[in-house]
């Protein structure tokens, strides 16, 4: 049975604005009155920058899908709540590698964390593709997707990065896939326009 996508929207909205409210919230403020007490913190905030960023992400490609996705149905709406659960689990994976300074098992636990989201949003996409039909305007937007088939594959390396002992550099490769996903998909913004 389909169903209009609205609601499924407004509860995703609703999800990631408590995600980053927890994320913030789990940040601890310093009992020090000089700026030489922000500097235990600063690897807390990075992270937190750097999962906000993330979380920037999903909800803004999010937004620019549902808006091209004329109807659901129920695996969609379960492909969502899996690309969900995965995100709210951000929270906690980013304050145990900001906690522990970038070390190696919290850096490989929030690479993983990073890739279960994207195979996440992969599996939510199929799911609306299959929803829509194969030539559905988001299945025109999305072409090859090469952005989408790279991204696991640096968060594959950046795990493996970290776990060989080197977590700043699989953090930056964490940092080049949110670069890259940065600016909001233009792909989905000519097919809305192009009606």
């Amino acid at each position: 049975m389909a169903m209009e996508p609205n609601r499924l929207e407004a509860f995703s909205d609703g999800v990631i604005a408590i995600i980053i409210t927890v994320m913030v919230l789990e940040m601890k403020v310093p009992h020090g009155v000089d700026l030489a007490a922000l500097a235990p913190v600063l690897p807390v905030f990075l992270t937190y920058v750097l999962s906000y960023v993330y979380l920037g992400i999903y909800w803004n490609n999010h937004h620019h899908m549902f808006k091209m996705a004329e109807s659901i149905d129920g695996s969609v709406m379960w492909a969502n709540l899996h690309l969900l659960f995965w995100l709210s689990l951000l929270p906690f994976t980013t304050g145990w590698m900001g906690e522990n300074h970038f070390e190696r098992w919290p850096t490989v636990l929030y690479g993983f964390n990073l890739l279960c989201c994207a195979l996440a949003w992969y599996v939510l996409q199929a799911r609306i593709i299959r929803c829509q039909g194969g030539d559905s305007r988001i299945a025109r937007a999305l072409g090859r997707d090469l952005k989408g088939k790279l991204s696991p594959l640096f968060y594959l390396a950046g795990i493996a990065l970290a776990w060989l002992g080197e977590p700043p550099a699989g953090v930056a490769l964490f940092v080049f896939v949110a670069l890259m996903w940065l600016v909001p998909d233009r792909r989905f913004e000519r097919a809305i326009t192009n009606r």
